[in-house]
């Protein structure tokens, strides 16, 4: 009896402990079910929260990052489809529907499909038509306004820069980045062109004085010889002068700022007179005429003001000096290109709470595609024929800045054979 009351305790005791193990098992499931279920849920909230910021979803911070980004963003497929195009994408006129239209761009894209690796690649690419005939008619290149080519901007060229990145973001989506670096590209030219040209704007005077110096020696016993050598000296002198002469002009015209005690207010009409009155000599000896246009009605510079407008209708508050400059040289450059027998008017009208002071020629006229460029230091529409004229190439360069300079800005119309003007628009002093 003893003996089967101790294998009875024993069996219940047994049951007991696996009853026990029973339910530590259970709970153990129960807590790694918890866990399981919790990362899950963890894992959802992490996919639909920013992993910059859980209080942000993540649509809110993609739409985010891509309008921050200074490049044009398009997502694609394997297969180059448009999953997604940023605003910038679709103005450069690389999309057409949902397809890539660019076959650089698809190239560089196959590349990483191929591999998964990264790619990066500058391209160099024809502007699609839609988006040129856009930008030659937009108000940025003067159509709207009348006024034409506004200085520093530059026409429309047959060609895109950009730099084109590609790289896989998730299972067969790829995202391109592109940059339109033909801004950048067209500066280091112009700055490659300026290095050019200053260097050889100066070798050519300093060059020629050295060359005639040694000829004058050499012909020193021939007085007519010598003569003729010494006024080429004196003639090369003087276009050297003019041209550092100029360069210092242009540098006080960048360097200038603008300060309370310089600024004044101008009266324009009686400027623009002072300031045509200082090319009246250049003008009579090629029989050209220079007229004054007060609100549309034309006037010689010595008359009367005509009635119904006077002069303190006209005033603009600038820096006298700096506007002064760049008048007189825009009536200078209109002298200087137009032909024998023919006007140069300046007007001045007031339209729209601002001054606008025009200086039309009937010259030799600035090619299309030149206009962009005209307002470079040192550019040259023609070298050969600038030289004869004792051009600088410096001289819309100061006009340019002598104009920011006043808080205005300066255009340019021009057509072959048929003449230029240049238009200056300042705010009207009140």
């Amino acid at each position: 009896m003893t003996v089967d009351m101790t294998w009875l305790q024993l069996v219940l005791l047994l049951c007991a402990v696996l009853l026990v193990l029973a339910a530590i098992l259970g709970r153990v499931c129960f807590l790694a079910g918890r866990h399981r279920e919790h990362r899950r849920f963890e894992e959802m909230r992490r996919a639909q929260h920013s992993i910059f910021d859980n209080s942000v979803s993540v649509t809110e911070v993609e739409q985010g990052l891509i309008e921050v980004m200074p490049d044009a963003v398009m997502i694609v497929n394997g297969q180059a489809q448009i999953r997604y195009c940023s605003p910038g994408a679709e103005a450069l006129g690389l999309v057409s529907g949902d397809s890539l239209n660019s076959p650089e761009i698809t190239d560089i894209l196959s590349r990483s499909v191929s591999d998964g690796l990264l790619r990066e690649r500058e391209l160099e690419v024809p502007v699609p038509k839609a988006v040129g005939a856009a930008l030659a008619q937009s108000d940025a290149y003067g159509q709207a306004s009348g006024r034409g080519l506004k200085a520093g901007t530059a026409l429309p060229s047959g060609k895109l820069f950009l730099r084109v990145r590609s790289g896989m973001i998730a299972r067969n989506l790829y995202a391109v980045l592109i940059r339109d670096v033909s801004e950048q590209r067209s500066f280091e030219e112009m700055r490659r062109d300026f290095v050019t040209n200053v260097s050889h704007e100066l070798k050519t005077p300093a060059g020629a004085i050295s060359l005639l110096a040694e000829t004058v020696h050499d012909a020193a016993d021939d007085p007519q010889a010598v003569r003729y050598f010494s006024s080429r000296i004196s003639k090369e002198s003087e276009r050297l002068t003019e041209l550092v002469g100029r360069l210092i002009d242009l540098q006080k015209a960048q360097d200038e700022e603008r300060h309370p005690d310089d600024i004044e207010e101008v009266n324009v009409p009686d400027l623009v007179r002072e300031a045509a009155g200082e090319n009246q000599v250049q003008a009579e000896a090629k029989h050209i005429e220079l007229y004054l246009s007060i609100d549309g009605r034309q006037i010689d510079l010595g008359d009367p003001w005509p009635s119904g407008l006077t002069p303190e209708q006209v005033l603009v508050s600038v820096n006298r000096d700096a506007l002064k400059t760049a008048v007189k040289n825009l009536i200078e450059n209109a002298v200087r290109y137009s032909s024998e027998h023919t006007r140069v008017v300046i007007g001045v009208s007031i339209v729209d709470e601002s001054v606008i002071l025009r200086v039309v020629d009937q010259g030799i006229g600035i090619p299309q595609e030149a206009l962009g460029r005209i307002f470079e230091r040192f550019y040259r529409v023609d070298p050969a024929r600038s030289r004869a004229t004792g051009g600088t190439g410096l001289g819309l360069s100061i006009v340019k800045h002598c104009v920011e300079e006043c808080g205005g800005t300066i255009s340019v119309w021009s057509r072959e054979g048929e003449g230029s003007t240049f238009t200056i628009t300042l705010p009207l002093s009140h």
